[in-house]
């Protein structure tokens, strides 16, 4: 758990699955997950989602130039069409920059 985000561009995706294309949707996932993670600026993701189809996807970048290159990186704008074509019913979007952070993990000693 990355705690030291102080400084990062969030990037907060809210959506719901349409539960259309189980296969392609998690194919094209995985491939953004790895084209992500090898982008300038990328610092990571954190990601669920629950029995309802409703997923909430934070990825963090070192900068807002970064989290822009991103949304405009080619393959990534073609699987964001093939989302609002296929496999979203809607989603929200919402980037911020990240002011304080911290967790906690229980201690099962």
């Amino acid at each position: 758990m990355n705690t030291d985000r102080v400084g990062q561009i969030a990037v907060i995706f809210v959506s719901r699955r349409t539960g259309a294309d189980e296969e392609g949707y998690r194919a094209a996932s995985a491939r953004m997950d790895d084209l992500a993670a090898r982008q300038p600026g990328y610092c990571g993701i954190d990601a669920v989602r629950g029995s309802d189809g409703v997923g909430i996807t934070v990825s963090y970048w070192s900068d807002d130039a970064a989290a822009r290159a991103w949304r405009d990186q080619a393959e990534h704008a073609a699987t964001r069409d093939q989302g609002r074509e296929r496999w979203y019913d809607w989603y929200t979007l919402t980037v911020a920059t990240v002011t304080r952070g911290y967790a906690w993990t229980r201690n099962w000693a």
